[in-house]
């Protein structure tokens, strides 16, 4: 029997180190996935390659939190020359838009001209945030949102950034694999704490500049 994907569900499958994914767009059916081996990054210590740090710090985009949810849920499923099929079928777009209703997903997004040109998204449960997806209509757009989220990440103390995978795009930020028994350990204390995404009060600009000083310092 296919279980409906409802946000309780697939809040505690995170907690249980397990995520969904389907085929394709298409397909109705949900699959729960738990790797051997965890896709993780650090979120203290990511590696930025030099030539990303410079563009970062020359700020080409609009930094936006959550401005436009479905908007970069949507980007993320389109399909690309390099990735014809999508694994955000209907189901997963629903309930993390309903996860989004409710204050547990979030999105940084890059914006230029009131355009979106890129972004990012995953899901916050305590001090753990599960990165789902990202597209770029613009180059080093989804990089520069994924080094923004990681800013945000660190400001609101979160302790694990899960990428479920590691591929080739990931590995030039430093990607690294986990066992599934010592992840389970490292999430099992994570979603305990107390993460704070969205830091009221706080602009995106003062959270990355407080970040890279963070790091220069160290």
């Amino acid at each position: 029997m296919q279980l409906i994907l409802t946000p309780e569900l697939l809040m505690e499958a995170y907690r249980q180190g397990l995520f969904p994914m389907a085929y394709n767009s298409g397909s109705p059916y949900i699959h729960w996935i738990c790797p051997e081996m965890r896709g993780q990054l650090s979120i203290t210590d990511i590696h930025i390659p030099r030539r990303l740090l410079e563009t970062v710090k020359k700020a080409p985009f609009e930094i936006r939190i959550n401005a436009d949810f479905e908007a970069v849920l949507r980007g993320c499923a389109e399909p690309t020359p390099k990735r014809p099929e999508t694994w955000i079928n209907a189901s997963i777009f629903k309930v993390f838009c309903d996860l989004h209703e409710r204050g547990h997903a979030h999105s940084v997004e890059c914006w230029e001209d009131d355009k979106l040109v890129g972004g990012i998204y995953g899901l916050a449960i305590g001090g753990a945030f599960f990165g789902e997806s990202m597209f770029s209509r613009m180059r080093d757009a989804s990089k520069i949102a994924l080094l923004h989220m990681v800013a945000r990440l660190w400001k609101g103390g979160f302790t694990l950034l899960d990428t479920q995978f590691v591929n080739e795009h990931l590995k030039q930020f430093g990607a690294y694999e986990l066992p599934h028994d010592e992840y389970k350990k490292y999430l099992e204390d994570a979603v305990k704490a107390e993460g704070d995404f969205l830091l009221s009060g706080l602009s995106q600009e003062k959270i990355m500049d407080n970040y890279l000083a963070m790091r220069e310092s160290n």
